[in-house]
């Protein structure tokens, strides 16, 4: 059975920054686990709350669900300023990061305001 979400784009980049943020945590020194567990967990928040949000009968729940996961998205942006002024990801890494993220939020408001 196909869940309808899964065919949002917004889902589908959202799946996709949280495993390219997976990915690149993973060779993050254990002494930053503060920032790879805080950032996986608000970068994974942003596509379970959507699913989560398609997943409510009423139109406030779904409404409540897409702001938490563009909350989520908000969220990983000082997260990705402290990762790159440590030194942990490149400065061309956290704008494609932060885009990506932008782009995700565009697309939440949207979905807010349908």
């Amino acid at each position: 059975m196909a869940f309808l979400f899964e065919n949002l784009e917004v889902y589908k980049k959202a799946i996709a920054l949280a495993e390219e943020i997976g990915n690149l945590i993973e060779d993050f020194p254990k002494r930053s686990y503060y920032l790879t567990d805080h950032l996986n967990r608000a970068a994974l928040s942003i596509a379970t709350n959507i699913a989560e949000g398609n997943g409510r009968y009423h139109k406030a729940d779904r409404i409540n669900f897409f702001r938490i996961s563009r909350g989520s998205a908000f969220e990983c942006i000082p997260i990705i300023e402290l990762c790159k002024r440590k030194g942990l990801i490149k400065v061309e890494k956290a704008q494609a990061l932060k885009g990506n993220l932008d782009e995700i939020c565009k697309m939440l408001t949207g979905l807010i305001n349908y």
